[in-house]
């Protein structure tokens, strides 16, 4: 995707492309700015008809719509249900005990006189029994020719029928049995009775009945799980809205009270309707975008970095308008201004952190500006100044705060900072203004400060990975984190390399000091010379640094084997950084920071050997340092290593080695390619002499006290 922009903009050229994004910042801001600030009113009357079709201004929430759909989704709630595993053995209980009412009828002792009981005698005694059972829900009814038929059986034909009965019984409870489905599970069961042998026909009804009234529903409705299951329906019923551009009456069509009543909540009732600051807001977008393309052509920097930089504050503005709006559209539910909650420093930091102070600070302005008018909540006034003033103070104090070294946790102590201020402001806002507010607002408004400045630094934290990776920009705090000695590849060229890790350091603060002598970037020269040659960690024992306490490999090797290694440490380091997915600028470092110099030690010795031999074998493959940071890197590592192989090294000798080293890449055009001053070089020289002296200083020589033996 980054290719094909920048082929895009090779061929459309910057001027155009430049000009492209900035009417689409004026675009955006006038897009959003438009949907706040254009508020239609209408002169219409009940029952009337519709001159023209017409809009909502604004986004409303319908509380009576609202309240319809919320009784909508509760209707479409169906019950929960809760299986009762007691009620079978219940039930066969049930069974048992009316038999067990039958046999104990069966056995009721003679009457006084010495006859037996009659039939009749043990039926109204196993009625007196029954009658519960009679009088419930179940819908048993047992009739007198029933109870006749069953209390003639043997006892033993009677347990056996109630066995099979709480059989019956037991295995048709087993299963979940809902109200509406205990019919077809009784007339199951009816059937499984009828078809019994075992049952004598002449109490086969008696036990179908019996079968039929023990089946009762096992799964019931659980009260508490459905209402709250219908509470959770309703409260999931998101508001019912107006949207903003939605058509209320078409042309020609009768205001009744169902319309009167959406165009109230929309505000539209009054007849107002002005155009003019339609075009008062374009006026301000041109002067915004103005003043935009001011800044970014005064910009000191290549034509790249200034696209790159209007893509940042396109991208800025349309994400921190995009909160406003949010802001704006649920604001009305509120009757405190939620508006302090927006991050007022969240824009000028992220500018801050990828761009420059001066680029930070005219977006902080224009976010205030945006803000003002974004979030003034339906006020006549043009601009709400409070909101903007809150937006420019906070906003200022985290770019000026902001320091090019910053790490994560200095963010977050800007953030504080921002906080405090934004509380300061809001002491302002409340002690000035007209309105009395209790204890809960002023609560509220200190509350929505403090979170105000705490989420612009944790937004900027959340946010810089996205916006370096989609503009391929690479930040401080990147840096921060790339110079970290925990990092994979670092920690790789520490244990596999330990010498290039050492030579790597010491390069780093020579071109560090230098990069900040000439104004370049120190941190990135830093960071870039730790992984510069990490591409030695292929062949770690082929050069110098890394050979301890053994002997040179490259005097068993030709000269041209002996190059061939040497050369591709480059090529390979930087194709090992790009496998890390490392940040291009890193990358370049690897690649270019021998540029194409001359490996003069192994040419020389191959020439010996063959006076035909081509130098362009023995040449590094480039391309040659393309910025200041990357050739002052090409010298310092030059320079290092060869006063590191220095005996004795002292101060003359250690400035015409740095004065003989620069000046064979001056001749050798090693830095053609970059925008290195002599005036910055001469700097460069001097820093280097000053930092390598202090390292490699002369010792004094204390008189040697005699020893025992001299004595």
């Amino acid at each position: 995707m980054r290719k094909k922009a920048e082929q895009l903009y090779e061929k459309a050229g910057y001027k155009l492309v430049a000009a492209i994004l900035i009417v689409a910042i004026g675009a955006i801001m006038y897009a959003f700015l438009y949907s706040s600030l254009q508020t239609d009113k209408y002169s219409i009357e009940l029952f009337q008809l519709s001159e023209e079709p017409i809009r909502s201004a604004k986004t409303v929430v319908d509380p009576f719509k609202t309240e319809l759909e919320r009784e909508r989704a509760a209707s479409e709630v169906q019950p929960s249900y809760q299986f009762n595993e007691e009620i079978a053995a219940n039930q066969a209980a049930v069974v048992d005990s009316l038999f067990g009412y039958i046999l104990e009828a069966k056995s009721l002792p003679d009457n006084k006189d010495g006859k037996p009981v009659e039939t009749d005698q043990m039926i109204e005694s196993l009625q007196e029994n029954i009658r519960l059972m009679e009088t419930s829900d179940n819908g048993l009814k047992l009739t007198d020719e029933m109870l006749r038929a069953l209390l003639v059986l043997p006892p033993g034909k009677l347990q056996e029928v109630q066995q099979f009965l709480t059989g019956i019984v037991l295995d048709t409870l087993e299963h979940p049995i809902r109200e509406d489905e205990v019919a077809a599970f009784r007339n199951a069961a009816e059937q499984e009775i009828r078809k019994e042998t075992k049952i004598p026909a002449s109490i086969l009804q008696a036990a179908v009945m019996i079968g039929r009234a023990s089946i009762i529903p096992n799964e019931v409705v659980n009260e508490e799980l459905t209402n709250a299951q219908l509470e959770q329906a309703r409260a999931s019923v998101e508001p019912t809205r107006i949207l903003q551009g939605q058509v209320l009456v078409q042309e020609g069509q009768v205001v009744d009270r169902e319309v009167y009543r959406q165009l109230e909540l929309a505000g539209m009732t009054e007849d107002q309707q002005d155009y003019k600051p339609l075009f008062g807001l374009l006026l301000f977008v041109v002067i915004a975008v103005a003043v935009l393309a001011v800044m970014i052509r005064q910009t000191d920097t290549t034509e790249q970095k200034k696209i790159t930089a209007l893509l940042v504050i396109f991208s800025v503005l349309a994400f921190s308008m995009a909160i406003m709006e949010i802001i704006h559209v649920v604001s009305g539910n509120f009757d405190v201004v939620i508006a302090f909650l927006f991050p007022t420093a969240l824009a000028g930091m992220i500018a801050r952190m990828l761009l420059n102070e001066r680029i930070a600070v005219c977006v902080t302005f224009l976010t205030g500006a945006l803000g003002g008018m974004l979030l003034q909540e339906g006020s006549a006034a043009v601009i709400r100044m409070d909101l903007a003033l809150y937006i420019i103070f906070g906003g200022l104090i985290g770019v000026y705060l902001i320091k090019q070294d910053d790490r994560r946790t200095r963010l977050l102590q800007t953030s504080v900072a921002v906080a405090m201020v934004n509380a300061l402001f809001v002491g302002f806002y409340l002690l000035v203004g007209q309105s009395q507010y209790d204890w809960t607002e002023i609560s509220f408004y200190f509350s929505a400060a403090v979170i105000s400045g705490l989420l612009s630094g944790a937004l900027a934290i959340g946010l810089l990975p996205f916006f370096e990776s989609a503009f391929g920009l690479l930040s401080t705090m990147k840096l921060i984190e790339l110079a970290n000695p925990n990092h994979p590849l670092l920690k790789k060229i520490l244990t596999e390399t330990p010498g290039t890790y050492h030579h790597s350091v010491m390069v780093a603060n020579l071109a560090d000091a230098s990069c900040e002598a000439i104004g370049a970037n120190g941190l990135l020269a830093r960071v870039g010379c730790y992984y510069h040659d990490i591409g030695k960690t292929k062949q770690p024992h082929f050069f110098i640094e890394n050979q301890m306490h053994m002997r040179n490999p490259h005097d068993s090797l030709p000269p041209e084997t002996s190059s061939r290694i040497i050369l591709e440490h480059g090529t390979y380091g930087a194709e090992l950084l790009k496998k890390h997915k490392m940040p291009k600028e890193i990358v370049d470092v690897a690649a270019q920071h021998h540029g194409t110099s001359l490996l003069k030690f192994f040419y020389h010795k191959a020439k010996e050997q063959n006076p035909e031999v081509d130098e362009a074998m023995y040449r590094y493959s480039g391309p040659k340092p393309q910025t200041k940071e990357i050739a002052i890197i090409s010298v310092a590592d030059s320079v290092e290593a060869a006063v590191r192989s220095m005996k004795e090294p002292t101060s003359e000798k250690i400035k015409n080695l740095v004065d003989a080293i620069v000046e064979d890449k001056l001749k050798d055009g090693q830095f053609e390619e970059c925008d290195l001053t002599m005036k910055e070089l001469k700097t460069v020289k001097h820093i280097m002499c000053e930092t390598l002296n202090g390292i490699f200083h002369s010792r004094i020589e204390y008189p040697k006290e005699p020893t025992r033996l001299e004595e």
